[in-house]
């Protein structure tokens, strides 16, 4: 009762204070006028302001940054404000940073910028700023130093000296603990690399915070998707050498594996519940498998679908997961939410970006009703893209109560990268290069260039990938590629050129459609040594093609899959064709984990391309099997032959059934195992009949080995075959070693 009567006799006090500003003085302004004064302060003469109004003033003043420091005084109708501005920066420079791009991007990241006011608080946050942007990329002990020259007119020039010094390469990665997950599997979902000779073009070898980070997700992410709820991950690195090298160390605990027993819903009373009857048959789905973050977040997608087809507004989920012994129970909690809407969306962080690649991810626009889920799935959205290295969202309160402010808060990364490849086994040798931007001019758009060269044969091409063309959710692509195959001694030379343009979307729950519209030219040349089917189809040939794909994506997730399928069907169609033909693919891919560090996997592929009309089909689009299809065998040296050439079928098959098995060596010596049964066959030809058409399936089983070795990794293939056509070249032995710099 005390309270609340000194607090009105306080309210009355102020209210009697009140008094009218009829005139407004303003001393120690020099740049800003006092109309500007008036406006920022929200200062009207002719009206009454208490002390809490006057204390206002004095703190929007403060807010817009051009005072250093405020008196305000009102007495006699006179508003007395005494102001000492800030000193105005006239120019910021980065000595020590030689690229001038560079500069300008870093300098643009600041608090403090040119022409604005010099605040000496923000200058250390700006050296611990500075200090962050180097060290991600790889500079970790960059030393900063500053000079501010001043001027008379309250004016001064800002001015980082900056050292560099030496990038901290990474020698060693370890990873200890309960890990329960073979050593090679976690080093193929981080990013940190080790420092080896063939990697000197790539930025991961460099110790960087944010990378270490970003690998922390990673791991915690994988090891979730496959039951192990409780997973920690802690980082640590030793002191630097004088080789300017460290050790990587992540200390992993995976935990207890759990399954899910029980999946129910909490509907709220005000809600119908027979509108969320159909999930029960997704929940029997999943129970009695394996925690996964993935399982859950697509029975939320389902939800969603529920919420959205029923027009639901301000409706909200949220899960409940409840642990028990090595099992978990999920709640999914159905609500209506606070019935609130986005007044307005704020896009920070973004010197490179372009705000509009960012609102396309948003779920949510100003003037939709606020969701805190579709915010939620927004920042994951963001983060899919892969062009930032961070994505925060914030949510304060709008100008009324039952609106909302949204900031989203990205944090930019290096999009651009340059990688090598380099292999040399029992099919010769070969190499590759390719640069590519996933940014490009800030715009989201990703352009790529690559070339490979192998003994017989070169190819190159240049593609180009915007996710979400025109903001239509759909994606777009187009591409030019070249390939030269040079088989002196085969007795001929096939040049082929193609270029396209292609879209891909989402047409139903999981199901993608990717139609392409493609030209190619093929000029095929022949010596006298070639073979008379060889000289019936030298010269030039050029075709129009229109191609679509239909794929349903059902994996548990795109990398390392352990449970669901991928099935996919396309078909090319000539438009118009010197010489047309009608191309057919399936393929179907089906995974399941056995153990925690062992999949199966069931592979069918089949193909087919017949000619139309009177026209039989060119050399250079007839099947072919690949050895990572058919192993045991020579690469294109299976199927139907014609005099010393084997020319492909009409039609190819293949099975193939993989193990992948659990450790047998120590993990230190960095070695995977697995075994593979393959069925396949390549058939049919249409332009000889003299030839025999190869009509049998081949077969073969064997073990295939991955090893990194001191030199790179590298990969054995040792297989028997079972079956096989008195033609065909079996290989009993296969190893390739190759890697990206």
């Amino acid at each position: 009762m005390l309270k609340i009567y000194i607090f009105l006799i306080t309210l009355i006090f102020c209210n009697l204070s009140a008094e009218v500003i009829q005139k407004l003085e303003v001393e120690g302004n020099d740049r800003i006028s006092i109309e500007t004064i008036r406006v920022y302060g929200e200062i009207s003469t002719g009206k009454d302001y208490t002390a809490f109004e006057v204390d206002k003033i004095l703190k929007d003043l403060y807010k817009t940054n051009f005072f250093e420091d405020i008196k305000i005084d009102l007495s006699n109708g006179v508003l007395k404000i005494i102001v000492k501005e800030y000193p105005v920066i006239n120019y910021i420079d980065l000595q020590g940073e030689k690229s001038s791009e560079r500069k300008k991007k870093i300098l643009e990241q600041l608090n403090l910028k040119s022409k604005e006011s010099f605040i000496e608080n923000k200058l250390a946050e700006d050296v611990n700023l500075l200090k962050k942007i180097y060290a991600s990329v790889g500079y970790n002990f960059s030393n900063i130093e500053t000079k501010i020259k001043k001027f008379n007119d309250n004016r001064i020039n800002l001015i980082y000296i900056l050292d560099k010094g030496k990038k901290t390469n990474i020698a060693k990665i370890n990873f200890i603990g309960d890990k329960k997950v073979k050593e090679k599997r976690l080093r193929d979902i981080i990013v940190s690399e080790e420092n080896k000779f063939w990697k000197f073009l790539s930025k991961n070898t460099f110790l960087n915070y944010n990378t270490v980070q970003l690998d922390k997700r990673l791991l915690i992410n994988y090891y979730k998707s496959i039951g192990y709820y409780d997973v920690q991950v802690l980082s640590s690195n030793a002191e630097v050498s004088q080789k300017n090298e460290t050790n990587l160390t992540y200390t992993i605990n995976a935990g207890i594996r759990y399954r899910i027993n029980k999946i129910s819903t909490n509907v709220s009373e005000v809600l119908d519940k027979k509108i969320f009857l159909p999930l029960q048959a997704n929940f029997t789905k999943i129970v009695g498998k394996y925690y996964s973050p993935f399982q859950v977040k697509k029975l939320l997608d389902e939800l969603d679908l529920l919420i959205a087809s029923n027009d639901l507004q301000f409706i909200e989920h949220s899960v409940n997961e409840i642990l028990e012994g090595d099992t978990v129970e999920i709640k999914i909690n159905i609500f209506e939410g606070p019935k609130k809407l986005v007044e307005k969306i704020n896009i920070l962080g973004n010197a490179i970006t372009d705000e509009s690649v960012v609102r396309a991810e948003l779920l949510l626009d100003e003037g939709d009703p606020f969701n805190n889920l579709k915010l939620e799935q927004s920042v994951a959205k963001l983060k899919a893209r892969n062009i930032f290295g961070e994505v925060k969202a914030e949510v304060i309160s709008g100008i009324n109560n039952d609106q909302k402010i949204i900031n989203i808060e990205i944090e930019e990364k290096p999009t651009g990268e340059i990688s090598a490849g380099a292999g040399i086994g029992t099919n010769g040798a070969s190499l590759a290069f390719t640069i590519s931007e996933n940014n490009w001019l800030g715009k989201g758009v990703g352009i790529s260039t690559s070339l490979e060269l192998s003994s017989e044969k070169t190819s190159g091409g240049f593609s180009v990938s915007d996710p979400n063309y025109k903001f239509s959710g759909n994606a777009l692509n187009y591409y030019i590629r070249n390939s030269t195959t040079d088989k002196s001694s085969s007795g001929y030379k096939n040049n082929i050129i193609t270029t396209g343009i292609g879209t891909k979307f989402e047409q139903y729950r999981n199901v993608y459609i990717s139609p392409t519209l493609s030209f190619s030219y093929d000029d095929l040349k022949v010596e006298s040594s070639a073979s008379e089917a060889l000289k019936k189809q030298k010269g030039n040939f050029s075709d129009l093609s229109f191609q679509y794909a239909v794929s349903l994506d059902n994996r548990d997730k795109v990398y390392a899959p352990t449970d669901g399928y991928i099935s996919s069907f396309s078909q090319q169609i000539p438009i118009y064709a010197d010489s047309p033909y009608l191309s057919n693919n399936y393929a179907f891919s089906k995974y399941k984990a056995l153990t925690s560090d062992s999949v199966g996997t069931f592979k069918f592929f089949a193909s087919s391309i017949n000619g139309l009309g009177d026209k039989d089909v060119r050399l250079s689009k007839r099947k072919k099997l690949s050895t990572s299809q058919l192993r045991g065998f020579e690469s294109g040296k299976i199927g139907p032959k014609d005099g010393q050439d084997y020319v492909g079928g009409n039609y190819t098959m293949a099975t193939n059934f993989e193990l992948t098995l659990p450790k047998f060596l120590p993990e230190s010596t960095k070695t995977d195992f697995g075994l593979f049964l393959d069925f396949g066959n390549v058939w049919q030809v249409d332009y000889d009949g003299s030839v025999d058409d190869s009509n049998k399936v081949r077969s073969s089983t064997g073990l295939n080995t991955s090893w990194i070795s001191p030199v790179g990794p590298m990969t054995f293939v040792f297989s028997q075959n079972i079956s096989k056509a008195s033609t065909d070249v079996t290989e009993s032995f296969n190893f390739k070693l190759g890697t990206t710099f």
